[in-house]
């Protein structure tokens, strides 16, 4: 099972997008804060997350907080300051994806303690990122597919409708 990690996201409508694929994809999605938004059950409801309930959601005071409950663990940093591009990195079943905030990132400090384990989306010069949820859902789907996509359906079958 993949881990997807938010690091204090700030736009509703992504994290929602984000559950949405963690929630497709068996995808645990963890969420540091300060958040940019509510997540409670009136605020998801309203929002018409009817698939929330299928999200296993962990949410932590800060990176910190994570690392004291999650000691050592097999990650990766999305970041457009990444030294390799994703493709070179080998993703393993329960590892962990790191993503920051939309406006900034994930924190200097902690690209640099990681560095050899930071990867970035291949994409124009002067295009400045994609959209967060976009990003998760291309990494989610490289790693899982590296992975087997372990618990989906559908994999290896083909429909009488494609034929």
């Amino acid at each position: 099972m993949l881990n997807i990690v938010l690091v204090e996201p700030e736009i509703p409508q992504n994290c929602g997008n984000i559950a949405r694929t963690c929630a497709a994809t068996r995808s645990r999605l963890h969420l540091i804060r300060p958040l940019g938004f509510d997540i409670s059950e009136k605020a998801v409801k309203r929002a018409g997350l009817d698939y929330w309930p299928m999200v296993d959601l962990h949410v932590y005071d800060s990176l910190d907080d994570l690392f004291a409950q999650h000691p050592d663990p097999d990650l990766w940093l999305a970041t457009t300051k990444a030294p390799q591009d994703y493709t070179k990195a080998t993703f393993r079943d329960g590892c962990w994806l790191f993503f920051g905030k939309e406006t900034a990132g994930l924190p200097e400090d902690f690209r640099l303690a990681h560095y050899d384990r930071c990867i970035r989306i291949p994409m124009r010069e002067d295009a400045r990122s994609l959209n967060l949820a976009n990003s998760v859902a291309v990494l989610t789907y490289e790693a899982l597919r590296q992975t087997g996509f372990p618990d989906l359906s559908g994999v290896g079958e083909m429909s009488p409708a494609c034929l």
